[in-house]
């Protein structure tokens, strides 16, 4: 059975400070174990549950987000987002060990991490004893901890080596790192459960992770350096991903915005991802509402479910896009780039002489009636006027005569700013950390996830499970292995695989490419993968982290790890040579 739990989690940090937290969990189902399923599925909960504050948009997820050239976050308005100045650091690269998106970031992991190792030292007697119910778990939290670690080594440049609660970590960089994580995936890959739901690692993901591994070993190698590229690494790369392709247990999903659905947990395409299924309070639509306009409110039915006018997507990103398609608007060429979904009747349009002009324009009837449950919003990436429920002075949305909701152009309603009710919410291209650039309505916007319908909110209780890997990710990384090993051709039929699958809504297709060389793989992995946590790890193996973008001119490759926090280095100061900062901080 499933159902919830409250309980004490009191843990060593992976160096050396308790932490006890206060938490309720659903228990994981009880029939997976045997006689000690309580104990078994008691102590994954808190590792597996973990994970989704670590991914949390304040957290690791805008840590990876905010520092690359796909999103930037203005203080909007001169009101909402300042939070002492941390998105704004992050995106320049002026990080400094005191910015507390950093300490949020490293603080989750580490957390995380600790919930992992408890979980190994409750099972591992267990599993010692005989019991196979706890093998199959404990080969999880192995793989669970290596790649927590790999978070770590990809962003701070460090493994924490630890094997029990009561002993000081080991702290391991570059190879030795490296071979620490290898070393616990190897353990695991070929015991562990090959049939695991996305929310449970599965021997598919293991490989996915050796895959990852391989592919950034170069850069984790020498982080600061120009990587070297073995083709030794690579072959590893194309040998765990063709495991996953060849293993025929996933498939492309046609419909692109499916991924990121309620109910996706079930999507054929899915290998890993934070389980989410809309009874607990912390499953987050996060991912869904952060980059939203402030006044919009894709959920109709639940009054307060809005977004928040945070990141923006960067100009530079965007123009990868036009780049790519030239004259032809991307949302016509690429299935990823936009889904319509708000159809707004002619009749309606009629009313207003141009979209330039659609405040000037309105009248009494520039608008259409829907049920509250049946409207959603465009997804994809957002741009111009949106189209959406207003509320009236009573706070209530303007309702039809004949029943539902008006939806009409979205007024600017969000902050306390001069860019307040000044219009409708046009999303522009510039955003910028100017006053005018850093406006509620500057910037186009991110809508990937579906706000789910059983959040009452747009925030907890969440049914849309967030993805971690999935296989276009695999084909993605066996293609760039592939190229990185001279077989242009095979890249090319990884990518093309991709975007000739996207086929559900055919005129939107994209077309195949003729040829592949580094920097279309780049563009290619950033359509397919666009605000999902990869885009810094990709600009620092592709040789892009230290170019420069909207707001952004730091070329210091120090920057490519994040500093350790300051009050870590300081808790550690009584142990010589322990814990030493990164270069450049």
């Amino acid at each position: 059975m499933k159902n919830k739990i409250k309980f004490i989690i009191c843990a060593l940090s992976p160096f050396f400070l308790f932490n006890c937290t206060d938490l309720e969990e659903e228990r994981l189902d009880e029939a997976a174990f045997g006689a000690q399923a309580e104990t078994i599925s008691g102590a994954l909960a808190p590792a597996y549950g973990y994970l989704s504050w670590t991914w949390r948009h304040t957290n690791y997820y805008g840590l990876q987000l905010i520092t690359s050239d796909e999103a930037i976050l203005p203080y909007r308005g001169g009101t909402d987002w300042y939070d002492g100045g941390k998105f704004m650091a992050a995106h320049k690269h002026a990080i400094t060990p005191s910015n507390s998106l950093v300490g949020a970031g490293w603080d989750k992991i580490t957390t995380n991490l600790s919930r992992t190792l408890a979980a190994i030292e409750v099972l591992t007697p267990l599993s010692e004893a005989g019991n196979a119910e706890a093998s199959g778990a404990l080969y999880e939290m192995i793989a669970l901890r290596a790649y927590l670690n790999m978070l770590m080594l990809d962003g701070w440049g460090i493994v924490l080596q630890k094997e029990t609660s009561g002993n000081l970590s080991t702290v391991l960089r570059g190879q030795d790192a490296i071979d620490n994580i290898e070393s616990d995936l190897s353990s695991v890959v070929n015991k562990i459960n090959s049939n695991r739901a996305p929310a449970r690692i599965s021997q598919s993901a293991v490989w996915g992770f050796l895959a990852r591994l391989h592919l950034n070993a170069a850069v984790y190698r020498d982080p600061y350096g120009t990587p070297s590229f073995s083709s030794d690494d690579m072959n590893k790369v194309i040998e765990y991903t063709s495991n996953i392709i060849s293993s025929n247990k996933f498939s492309i999903s046609p419909e692109y915005f499916d991924l990121f659905n309620d109910e996706n947990n079930t999507n054929p395409e899915l290998i890993f991802a934070l389980d989410q299924r809309g009874v607990l309070k912390r499953e987050h639509s996060r991912w869904a509402y952060w980059s939203l306009a402030g006044s919009w409110f894709p959920r109709p039915e639940f009054p307060s479910a809005d977004g928040t006018d945070g990141p923006a997507i960067t100009p530079d990103f965007y123009q990868t896009w036009i780049d790519a398609y030239g004259n032809t608007d991307p949302a016509e060429a690429d299935a990823r780039f936009y889904k319509k979904n708000t159809i707004i009747p002619g009749d309606v349009l009629a009313d207003f002489e141009g979209r330039s002009k659609l405040l000037e324009s309105e009248t009494e009837n520039s608008y259409y009636c829907v049920e509250p449950t049946e409207f959603e919003i465009d997804r994809g990436i957002i741009r111009g006027i949106i189209w959406g429920p207003r509320k009236g002075s009573d706070g209530k949305f303007e309702a039809c005569d004949t029943g539902g909701v008006k939806i009409m152009p979205v007024k600017q309603r969000k902050g306390n700013g001069p860019d307040r009710d000044v219009g409708y919410v046009n999303h522009t291209r510039q955003v910028d950390f100017t006053n005018e650039g850093s406006y509620h309505n500057t910037g186009y916007r991110c809508a990937k996830y579906q706000f789910s319908r059983t959040s009452p909110n747009g925030n907890n209780y969440s049914s849309v499970d967030l993805v971690l890997m999935r296989l276009a990710e695999i084909y993605l990384m066996r293609a760039e292995a592939k190229l990185r090993n001279g077989d242009s051709a095979g890249a090319l039929t990884d990518v093309n695989t991709i975007r000739s699958s996207r086929n559900a809504r055919p005129a939107q297709t994209p077309a195949a490419l003729n040829s592949l060389d580094l920097e279309s793989m780049y563009r290619e992995r950033g359509f397919e993968l666009y605000w999902e946590g990869f885009r810094r790890t990709d600009q620092i193996r592709f040789g892009k982290y230290e170019d420069p973008w909207t707001e952004k001119s730091d070329s210091d490759p120090n920057n490519r790890l994040f500093p350790i926090p300051q009050k870590t280095v300081d808790a550690a100061s009584g142990n010589d040579g322990f814990l030493e900062q990164n270069q450049g901080y």
